[in-house]
Order: C-alpha cells, then structure tokens, then sequence
C-alpha cells in the first residue's frame, strides 16, 4: 500500500490543502509534503493524528479496497442449457447472487419457457431484445414485444414464455436465480 498516496487521495477528497491539513494536525507543511511522496514515515501516534483530521481511522485507512470487475465479456457469463423447457440462460455477471441485483440473459426457443419461480421479496424488470415473450404472473399472462419493458414485483408465481422464440434480458433485485 502506497500509505503517502493514500494520503494525499483522502486530502483532496476532503478539499484540504496540505498547509490546512498540517494546521489540523498540528504539523508542518513541509512535513505533510514528504509522507505524501513518501519520503518520510509517520509514527503510528502521528498518523492516527493526520487520519482523524481526514475523517476516518487506522482500520479503515488500511482497509484494502475490492478490486470489483466492472466490465464482462462473453467469456465471463455462466451458461445453463435446459432442453426440455427449450432455454439458455446466462447469467451475465458473474456472482451476481452477492449484488443488489443479478441480470440475466434469457433466450427462449419456439414453445420455450423459465422455469416457474415461486413468490418471492423483491422486483424484476425484464428488456425484450428480440422476438415477443409472455410474462405469466400467477393467473394473469402479459404480451411483450421486441423493444419493450416489463417491470413487477416478485410477490406471484411468475416464469417468461414465448411461442415462436425470444431473448430478454433479465433483472431480478434481490437475486432469486
């Protein structure tokens, strides 16, 4: 860990100038200036100092930041082949299940459908890329077609169904796949 960096990161964050973070803490300027390039090391005592005039503590100044993929390739995606509902699903961001949300990529043959999903907390919204699908919440069944939406909430017996083929994306918040 680059601990003058940090510094430095959190400094500019908060709008300070080294010569105000130096005031804060009691330091001088030209001491602020070398642990930032890392010239010089704080004792523990001064750097919980300079920390708590940044506004946060040891621990969570050597937290290690995740480093989260934020772009996936095809190459990324899981697939599942089920053939006796005729479908391929893809969940399109790995490890989904730990987000908010998880989108998928659902791609219906003709007469292919999801596997009904039971009741749960939560919402789903779905973007028809091509073809046309039926979205069956418990008793009711829904057209959609090729550019357009569907939002509910998961509180109904619920699966996609399309008779001549189709692919949606998929997003269910929390994930339920």
């Amino acid at each position: 860990m680059d601990i003058g960096k940090k510094i430095k990161e959190l400094r500019i964050l908060k709008g300070l100038t080294q010569e105000e973070l130096a005031d804060r803490a009691e330091l001088t300027k030209g001491f602020i200036s070398q642990v930032e390039r890392n010239h010089t090391s704080p004792s523990i005592a001064t750097l919980v100092d300079i920390l708590q005039c940044l506004g946060t503590d040891l621990k969570n100044f050597f937290e290690e930041d995740e480093d989260n993929q934020i772009v996936f390739s095809k190459e990324d995606y899981f697939e599942k082949e089920d053939k006796e509902l005729k479908n391929m699903i893809q969940w399109i961001v790995p490890n989904a299940q730990k987000n908010l949300m998880e989108p998928i990529l659902v791609t219906l043959e003709a007469g292919g459908s999801t596997y009904p999903d039971n009741p749960h907390e939560g919402e789903e919204f779905g973007y028809v890329l091509s073809g046309t699908i039926k979205v069956v919440l418990g008793s009711k069944t829904y057209k959609v077609k090729k550019g357009e939406t569907f939002y509910y909430e998961a509180k109904y017996k619920h699966y996609l169904k399309s008779d001549k083929g189709a692919k949606v994306l998929w997003i269910s918040g929390p994930p339920s796949f």
